[in-house]
């Protein structure tokens, strides 16, 4: 999706069935929605296929892989998310891709990596959010109750569409700067989950410990997390040691400034246990607006929890585009999130909806060449 967003024609191949994710809600978009009588547009589905022109192959039939051949031959990138060793078994290994397009870029997506003792494995986000370190760290400690929490949003499965994203675009910059040619890339969500650890698995590195969960407390700096107020909560970065003497101040306690136990950051994250209930007691005190206006003027990062439409109704989310709709040839306008990159002279654009089932085949084949008469014969057997 992101690279359509970026304006690459992007073609999704689906099974017969369609993309498993169709049918993974409630909720929907409408009730019923295309020719083959599919059910409503599942929200899930909507999410990540706008910017996507649908080709509905069923891949186990020659015919179908022929049609899949002429594609390659043309494209610059393949993307695929087949179990490792599934799409070699369909006959596109890495020799004969090379074959159909020396310049392809092929990005192979993967739960563990293409080899190694685990490569076999099926991925899904939630098992390997487990298994990658992530979700011991996510969640409140066992003595306050807490158990150990997948994040909210599958992002595992997100990092690794990022990771796969400055790959592919890494992999084009090569082959026209350096005459490269085409290549394979390796992305697994296993891999991807590790890489985003980044402070918290160095911290274990260098400590030898494995980090504990501390619900929204940060591991490095204090205070860095959520705290209640008199009628909600509210987060609360201080994040240098310019704005601890302006948090204390804000909060009408001074003599925390001079305390030698809360000096520096370090010596806050060593008596962070000290430190904590003193500031949440005086923030209890007093409701959440009163806090962020005087947190604010003293230009310390806070924030009042949102729900997620309360998020996207932000002045400042809807003042930069991330509340959008595009409009379905069906269903009529379907809101999305907007792009979050705004590039200046090639701005990134939503220009279709997410597609239904096998609705641009026709388009795509004309366009591959094939005649009328033999787009007919394709969807007569059921081949497309």
């Amino acid at each position: 999706m992101l690279l359509g967003d970026l304006g690459a024609d992007v073609i999704k191949v689906e099974p017969p069935e369609g993309d498993s994710s169709r049918g993974w809600g409630p909720p929907w978009i409408g009730d019923r929605a295309g020719a083959r009588g599919e059910p409503g547009v599942a929200a899930y589905f909507a999410a990540v296929n706008r910017n996507k022109r649908s080709l509905r192959l069923d891949l186990r039939i020659d015919r179908s892989r022929q049609v899949l051949s002429r594609l390659l031959e043309r494209s610059d990138v393949l993307v695929e998310n087949f179990r490792v060793g599934r799409l070699a078994s369909l006959g596109f290994d890495d020799t004969a891709l090379a074959r159909l397009n020396r310049d392809l870029v092929h990005l192979a997506i993967s739960g563990y990596g293409a080899d190694g003792p685990e490569a076999a494995r099926p991925g899904y986000d939630f098992v390997i959010q487990a298994e990658g370190g992530l979700m011991s760290i996510t969640g409140f400690p066992d003595d306050e109750g807490g158990h150990p929490t997948k994040v909210g949003v599958a992002i595992s499965d997100v990092v690794t569409g990022l990771f796969g994203v400055v790959s592919v675009l890494s992999a084009l910059l090569g082959r026209e700067r350096a005459a490269a040619r085409g290549q394979r890339i390796d992305v697994s969500i296993l891999e991807s989950t590790l890489a985003v650890l980044i402070n918290q698995a160095q911290n274990a590195f260098v400590s030898g410990v494995a980090p504990r969960r501390l619900g929204n407390a940060h591991p490095n700096i204090v205070p860095y997390e959520t705290f209640a107020t008199g009628d909600g909560e509210i987060a609360i970065a201080v994040g240098s040691e310019r704005q601890w003497p302006r948090f204390c101040e804000a909060l009408g306690l001074p003599a925390l400034v001079d305390d030698p136990r809360f000096a520096t950051n370090a010596d806050r994250v060593t008596n962070r246990s000290v430190l904590r209930p003193l500031v949440a007691e005086r923030l209890s005190g007093r409701p959440t607006n009163e806090w962020l206006g005087r947190l604010g003027d003293a230009d310390i990062p806070c924030g009042r929890i949102n729900d997620v439409l309360e998020a996207f109704a932000m002045p400042q989310a809807r003042a930069r585009g991330m509340d959008v709709s595009v409009q379905h040839p069906v269903l009529g306008a379907v809101r999305q999130v907007g792009i979050p990159f705004k590039l200046s002279a090639t701005p990134a654009s939503i220009r279709s909806a997410p597609p239904m089932l096998g609705e641009h085949s026709r388009l795509i084949l004309e366009e591959l060449g094939y005649a009328p008469v033999e787009i007919e014969a394709l969807e007569r057997d059921d081949i497309v």
